[in-house]
């Protein structure tokens, strides 16, 4: 464990949770990085919003949902660390001046500009989380501590799968909330994938995402409003045979987002969610979901 200033620096004595399968059957990995659920008291003793507040930005729940992908031969990645105290979603530079001290006005991406770069400024409906900007020694230790170790971990993932199978898949899993669709004509999907316009994920692995959730009777759109954020463009390399989907559920489906907690139903629609999983944890780079066990 690391020391801030006389307090310990941690989330849990392991901020990464990597849940490897039996027999990893084709280089698919299952993560969620907005997950994340455990606040240690110096963050809690800095903030102005209450829990309910700072668990909005939550994609509560996720880590639960694919949480069987092992079973089916997937790897399962995901972080204890909440994404209002670090999103490892966005690059290490992604560092917005008015929440860092010290960081220089460069040019900034939509995303950071809104409060949302690697140390947030706010959460959803735009609250603030801190009153105050946070020195950008906190801002280094808390990349070092938690977005860092994810990185690696996930680096690596991708790298044995390429050497193993020839072939990386990350799903990299999100939930949105229900409103943020609100806007859309026609019938709301359930789910949005993103693949950056196709520059992350080859159609065909993009496809066979779509085919397996439309096969459990869900709507899905492609890459609008949400086509995929630093996970995507960091790994994603069709051309290397390196594919990243982002896929983002529809939160009012298993949960109430007024009180962060599960839907009644939650665990019938975890099983749905499962055989999405289950058909795509033997997906290979050809598109092909359940008919090739790759050779280990």
């Amino acid at each position: 464990m690391q020391q801030w200033r006389g307090q310990t620096l941690s989330i849990t004595d392991l901020p990464v949770s990597l849940v490897r399968p039996d027999r990893w059957v084709s280089g698919v990995i299952f993560a969620s990085p907005h997950s994340g659920r455990t606040y240690p008291d110096w963050f809690l003793d800095r903030t102005r919003l209450p829990m309910p507040v700072l668990r909005s930005s939550e994609d509560a729940f996720v880590d639960r949902l694919i949480a069987c992908a092992p079973e089916f031969g997937a790897a399962m990645l995901s972080t204890q660390v909440p994404r209002c105290i670090v999103d490892v979603n966005r690059g290490a530079d992604e560092i917005d001046p008015l929440v860092v001290r010290g960081v220089q006005r460069h040019p900034l991406n939509q995303r950071t500009l809104a409060g949302l770069g690697v140390i947030p400024r706010v959460v959803s409906q735009g609250r603030a989380i801190h009153d105050h900007p946070i020195d950008r020694a906190e801002a280094e230790r808390r990349i070092a501590a938690y977005w860092r170790p994810y990185h690696d971990a996930l680096g690596a993932l991708i790298a044995e799968a390429r050497a193993r199978f020839g072939q990386a898949i990350l799903i990299d899993m999100h939930s949105m909330p229900h409103d943020a669709l609100s806007h859309l004509p026609g019938p709301r999907p359930d789910m949005v994938l993103g693949n950056r316009h196709g520059l992350s994920a080859a159609a065909r692995v993009s496809d066979a995402v779509i085919a397996a959730v439309e096969a459990e009777g869900w709507r899905i759109r492609r890459n609008s409003p949400f086509s995929g954020a630093y996970i995507c463009a960091a790994y994603g390399r069709p051309r290397q045979n390196v594919h990243v989907v982002q896929l983002e559920i529809d939160r009012a489906l298993y949960m109430d987002e007024a009180t962060v907690t599960p839907r009644p139903d939650f665990d019938r629609f975890a099983g749905r969610i499962g055989r999405v999983i289950a058909r795509l944890s033997m997906l290979d780079a050809g598109g092909c979901a359940g008919d090739r066990i790759a050779a280990e």
